[in-house]
């Protein structure tokens, strides 16, 4: 299954999903929405009771759920019962909540964002907008990070069309274009910020994100000039894009005498509400 995965946000309690690229659907982290819809302590001692009881009177939709990876509040992938929008509208339907009917519609609304934006692309940017602000960075930072997407959307379309797979491979390379630059793979980039499972792009400072973005359009404009034919050309052109930021970064740091990958996250730039701290 070709898929990504996402957080999504109901009542200020998060949802795993997971979208399907292939078949262009999504799944859903049942015990997510049991948590959501029971206030249950053990959301999942909830769902093995009820996936019993509808088990028992034959209901195929629990018959027809599944089981995939999605990363634990522990940060470890585990495995988890997910279901379709359409599967999930029905299990609800099992489950005695006040909350059913606004949980309905809001799952309506996901779903139909979704295809909203594989139609128009703009859409995701501007929702992506519309949540920076609401969490309080600077117009400077968020400028910087919005275009950092669409660089990264360049990179990771011109590894499609060189036979890059999605998930190892992409991380592989990824890893790869970070450590090149920074010194630091993408789990040691976060160790030193201080992040478990939360996106290292969003915790970087403004120059972290300007050597990030030359690092990966490099890599982009290097593989439309070499056209590499295996994941192995793939990875060291990938090391060659890394180093092109590493010039800058010494160049940088040679003129300033400071450090620019630093321990400072998100969580520090917002707290202190110093723009400064964003432009570091």
């Amino acid at each position: 299954m070709d898929k990504q995965e996402a957080i999504k946000i109901f009542d200020e309690q998060s949802v795993r999903t997971l979208w399907d690229i292939e078949h262009e659907k999504w799944y859903i982290s049942i015990v997510d929405v049991i948590a959501i819809l029971t206030d249950s302590i053990d959301a999942n001692s909830y769902w093995r009771k009820l996936k019993q009881r509808l088990k028992a009177e034959g209901n195929e939709t629990v018959t027809n759920c599944h089981g995939l990876k999605m990363q634990a509040p522990d940060g470890k992938m585990r495995l988890t019962d997910v279901a379709d929008t359409e599967q999930l509208f029905r299990l609800i339907q099992s489950i005695p909540s006040p909350k059913a009917e606004p949980f309905k519609m809001w799952l309506a609304q996901v779903a139909a964002e979704r295809l909203d934006e594989m139609q128009d692309p703009e859409l995701t940017i501007d929702r992506a907008l519309e949540d920076y602000v609401r969490l309080g960075y600077s117009e400077n930072w968020i400028n910087q990070r919005l275009k950092s997407i669409e660089i990264r959307k360049e990179l990771t379309d011109e590894w499609k069309k060189r036979g890059v797979q999605e998930g190892v491979q992409f991380a592989t390379l990824t890893d790869i274009i970070t450590k090149a630059w920074s010194g630091n793979t993408t789990k040691e980039y976060k160790i030193l910020k201080g992040l478990k499972k939360e996106n290292l792009r969003d915790n970087m400072t403004n120059t972290e994100l300007i050597l990030n973005m030359l690092a990966e359009a490099s890599t982009k404009d290097i593989s439309q000039a070499t056209s590499p034919e295996t994941f192995r050309e793939s990875q060291k052109v990938a090391k060659q894009g890394g180093n092109v930021a590493k010039v800058a970064l010494k160049e940088l740091e040679s003129k300033t005498g400071k450090k620019v990958v630093s321990g400072l996250n998100a969580k520090d730039m917002l707290v202190s509400k110093d723009p400064k701290k964003f432009d570091k």
